[in-house]
């Protein structure tokens, strides 16, 4: 048997975290057993989706890299299946016709609730009968699924071990509606039955959804498949994850500068362990995946623990791989990056001491785009009368230099702190913020060498000229 899971998601919203750990655990799974994995978008709610959402969960989907083998299928266009089998159970009298209206059926659920009694839709009751048995063909009219009145319906969740709900629980679902659309329920088990899927991974919401499926399952004669029901994901404050505790969209994290395999990381270790293990290669999730390993207990997310994997993958994956992603950020933000040197060193040089990527495109600026103004605060620190001294000497000699390297410019450095018989600080500060324009950067003879020879003489001139300003101004 090949292993086939499928995610979902309802086209009424963007791809939330809940939603991608759920598609990343389907997926995983699929990998791990060598099966394959199916992305369904379950649409049968007209009045709800929309095409923006659609392409929200694809994006989100694509840029996770949580690629699927089959798809994605949309309900909407496969109502005449649904409907085939919807007339299949009537024939075989597992299902009938309703015609009891909205207002009855309140009426009787409101009796139901004065008697203290479980409200449902009961067939038997003695007005929908009466409705049901006056109706003429062509009334509008329900289908509904005749769901087993005695025993239990039992399965072994996975997640969660054995669980069993009495029939007697269960009222008969509408399978089709009056206008003729047939109903989320029905459309998943007939999809699930289609599509050959074996495991069905979801969230713990639908739990009370899979009896009911189980029963429609068995009597279209249909494979049960697998289930596994995962525990929701809470914030920190341990209420449920809402837009309150800040980012919920896959693509808004994208926007705050998270790499996906950063996230995919994150949202893996929400609910599923492997010892004490945090941090995790592809390769390493679909060895290691397993069901049994995943938690029946509520995860809490914790963004602070997000930044630091985001800030490892940033220091430790290729740095191709980073500036794919970076490239978004870069675009936002104006910065083209083929005027400058190659992004990937400016990346091997400045990215471990960033924990976003958008702090990682703030902080590349300096080595794209030129500067008119420096940093208000480091030029009053460090440019100073006391650094045109320095700064000039500096000039000279990068202004000298036949080989633009590092280990030349750390030399320059080291000359004018000889010569002037000075501290590093008195001349590599003022050269910081002269060639960046801020006071923060990675070493700054590595920074000039990328920077290159052409602009770091203009940047140290615009500085002079600063100082000369301010000395100017002083009088």
């Amino acid at each position: 048997m090949t292993v086939k899971t499928r995610f979902a998601p309802s086209p009424t919203g963007y791809l939330h975290v809940g939603g991608a750990r759920t598609a990343l655990y389907s997926w995983l799974f699929a990998k791990s057993q060598g099966g394959e994995f199916v992305l369904r978008i379950e649409d049968t709610d007209l009045e709800r989706n929309s095409q923006e959402a659609v392409d929200a969960i694809l994006e989100g989907m694509q840029w996770l890299g949580l690629e699927w083998n089959e798809g994605p299928y949309f309900q909407t266009q496969r109502f005449d299946r649904y409907n085939e089998m919807v007339d299949k159970l009537l024939a075989e009298d597992k299902a009938y016709k309703c015609y009891a209206s909205k207002e009855l059926l309140d009426e009787v659920r409101a009796e139901q609730e004065a008697n203290k009694e479980m409200p449902r839709y009961d067939a038997d009751h003695p007005k929908i009968k009466a409705v049901n048995e006056a109706a003429k063909e062509g009334d509008p009219c329900v289908i509904r699924f005749r769901n087993p009145k005695s025993g239990s319906v039992v399965f072994d969740d996975q997640i969660r071990g054995r669980i069993e709900i009495s029939n007697s629980q269960m009222d008969d679902l509408i399978i089709r509606r009056t206008d003729g659309s047939p109903t989320y329920n029905f459309c998943v088990v007939v999809d699930d039955w289609d599509m050959g899927i074996t495991h069905v991974i979801r969230g713990e919401d639908h739990i009370n959804n899979t009896p009911r499926q189980i029963n429609i399952y068995e009597a279209l004669g249909a494979p049960v498949p697998t289930f596994a029901h995962c525990a929701m994901i809470l914030g920190d404050d341990g209420a449920k994850l809402s837009k309150r505790h800040g980012a919920v969209s896959v693509m808004q994290y994208r926007d705050m500068g998270y790499l996906p395999v950063a996230l995919n990381n994150y949202l893996v270790r929400l609910g599923w362990s492997h010892g004490d293990q945090e941090i995790f290669s592809q390769e390493e999730m679909i060895n290691l995946f397993s069901l049994n390993a995943i938690s029946k207990s509520a995860s809490a997310f914790n963004t602070d623990k997000l930044l630091w994997l985001n800030n490892h993958y940033i220091k430790t994956s290729e740095p191709e791989y980073v500036a794919e992603h970076l490239q978004w950020h870069l675009d936002q933000k104006g910065i083209n990056k083929d005027n400058g040197p190659a992004i990937t060193e400016v990346i091997k040089l400045v990215g471990e001491r960033c924990n976003t990527l958008v702090e990682l495109a703030d902080q590349i600026a300096y080595f794209y785009q030129d500067f008119d103004a420096f940093d208000a605060d480091a030029a009053k620190k460090h440019l100073r009368g006391v650094a045109k001294e320095p700064l000039e000497l500096a000039l000279a000699k990068v202004e000298a230099l036949s080989e633009w390297t590092t280990e030349n410019l750390h030399q320059v450095i080291a000359d004018v702190c000889a010569e002037l018989e000075i501290g590093m600080g008195k001349i590599g500060m003022p050269l910081r913020v002269a060639v960046t324009g801020g006071g923060q950067s990675p070493s700054v003879d590595a920074v000039m060498q990328l920077i290159g020879k052409e602009r770091v003489v203009a940047r140290i001139k615009m500085a002079l000229a600063s100082i000369a300003e301010r000395e100017a101004n002083a009088q």
